[in-house]
């Protein structure tokens, strides 16, 4: 490991306890703050970083329902004016109509939902308290988005809002006009969250998005998670390059995990991967790798700084390390069969399954959020992990994400999204993508939840392969 890269080595691991070990209680996240603060950006973040950790999550966000009641017109600045009745009626029953189907949702079994609104007074909060924790009993967190600082109130209003439905075919002045028209109803009537006032409510303010935070009354382990979160992220512009190491010896065989090195077309996708950042002329451009002999291979000709991460190594196969597929279904079927029934939740004898992974990864992931310009070099089942992450892929895609060897993916936040691009780099490397089996059923949901409490519970093998055994065992060969 040169010293001249001021290589770092990571042996981070997540601050938490598998989240299927957890009992998740339900659980309610009420935003708050006024128009174009980035409330529905930091709701749809969370929810789909709760998600990816295996919370069940959903946001419901009352804009979405008010546009379903009102035409286009109505949503102009005028509709938001404190003294206009009728308007304020039709705006009321969205918010109501909202809460009560998270209300439902959660009772049916969901187990985060995230309330997407400005619920901008005291009184609102009070309400949505009394209906949701004294009513249903369910716990309630506060997220309130405060902005000082006009410069991010205007990024927001033009990245965000003129792309809203309620500005389709409005010229860009006037739209901005108009909004700005709105913002100023609702500040005439806003109450912040007051530390002395509320101290009774769980809530986190966050303060310009990010330079300050206010945290009082974290209760339990979801809150717990949603803080860790939101004090990580921040929204600054960045680019996140991604790609699998170059071809190695064991790619060629077709064995699965192992250290071996590159083979002669791994180590001309290095060469031409550096040619290929080089003319990307990026600044300030970090490079993460595993501690695998392969990702730092692939990185050594790169003219950036470098960190290894013991966290991006690959998933551990176990007792298949180093054998095919082909051999995997030979020697162990039933590992192989139940493996294809449930990809993620399955976990190799004495190694890892993709939901460990995902655990494994969460470090990586924070840091990701708090960086500009990364370049992250790993395996396949990683690139998968992060993949799905940015794409906001379910735990049933993630590990058939189809990711090609020498290929690289530019990966671009943007407002509510991610946007994706691929760049295939020479020489063509070997396949080595498994599809999904198509003769073995899915697992149904209820085999679902069952599936990652075992999965999660159980660290003994032999008791493991006997659970497997038990819930899979419907038509399988012994």
């Amino acid at each position: 490991m040169s010293g001249t890269d001021k290589s770092r080595l990571h042996h981070k691991r997540t601050q938490f306890a598998d989240i299927a070990n957890v009992a998740i209680a339900p659980c309610a996240i009420v935003m708050v703050g006024l128009p174009a603060r980035g409330k529905t950006y930091m709701a749809k973040k969370l929810a789909h970083y709760l998600n990816w950790i295996g919370i069940d999550t959903r946001v419901f966000n009352v804009g979405e329902y008010r546009r379903k009641a009102v035409t286009q017109f109505m949503s102009s600045a005028d509709f938001f004016r404190p003294d206009n009745t009728e308007a304020l009626e039709i705006r009321d029953r969205c918010a109501r109509d909202a809460l009560e189907d998270l209300g439902c949702w959660l009772e049916g079994g969901g187990e985060v939902a995230v309330y997407d609104a400005t619920n901008s007074s005291r009184s609102r909060r009070k309400m949505i308290c009394e209906y949701l924790t004294n009513e249903h009993g369910f716990k309630t967190f506060f997220v309130e988005s405060v902005c000082f600082n006009p410069e991010i109130v205007e990024a927001n209003i033009r990245e965000v809002k003129l792309s809203s439905p309620d500005y389709r075919n409005t010229n860009q002045d006037e739209a901005i006009a108009d909004f700005k028209k709105r913002i100023a109803h609702y500040e005439s009537q806003y109450e912040t969250i007051d530390d002395v006032k509320d101290r009774d409510l769980s809530f986190i303010k966050i303060f310009d998005q990010g330079e300050r935070y206010l945290v009082n009354r974290v209760q339990g382990h979801v809150e717990s998670r949603v803080v860790y979160y939101l004090m990580n992220i921040h929204v600054l512009p960045k680019t996140i390059f991604l790609t699998r190491h170059g071809e190695t010896e064991s790619n060629v065989c077709g064995e699965i995990g192992g250290d071996r090195g590159l083979s002669d077309r791994g180590i001309q996708f290095a060469l031409t991967l550096a040619e290929f950042l080089d003319k990307m002329n990026l600044t300030g451009l970090r490079v993460w790798t595993s501690l695998l002999k392969a990702t730092i291979q692939t990185a050594s000709g790169i003219r950036s700084p470098k960190e290894h991460w013991k966290a991006l190594n690959e998933i551990d196969a176990g007792i298949c390390e180093g054998m095919t597929y082909e051999d995997i279904r030979l020697k162990f079927p039933e590992e192989y069969a139940m493996r294809c029934k449930d990809k993620y939740h399955y976990r190799y004898p004495g190694g890892e399954s993709y939901q460990d992974l995902v655990a494994r990864l969460e470090p990586v992931i924070m840091e990701l959020e708090r960086q500009e310009n990364v370049l992250v070099i790993c395996s396949q089942a990683v690139a998968r992990c992060l993949l799905a992450y940015f794409m906001e892929l379910d735990s049933g895609e993630l590990p058939y994400l189809d990711i090609p060897l020498h290929t690289v993916y530019k990966l671009t936040p943007v407002a509510y999204g991610c946007k994706v691009e691929t760049y295939q780099l020479p020489p063509v490397a070997v396949d080595t993508y498994q599809p999904r089996t198509v003769d073995v059923m899915p697992l149904t949901s209820v085999e679902r939840r069952a599936r990652r409490k075992q999965t999660s519970e159980c660290q003994e093998p032999d008791c493991c392969n006997q659970t497997k055994a038990v819930l899979y065992g419907r038509g399988i060969a012994t």
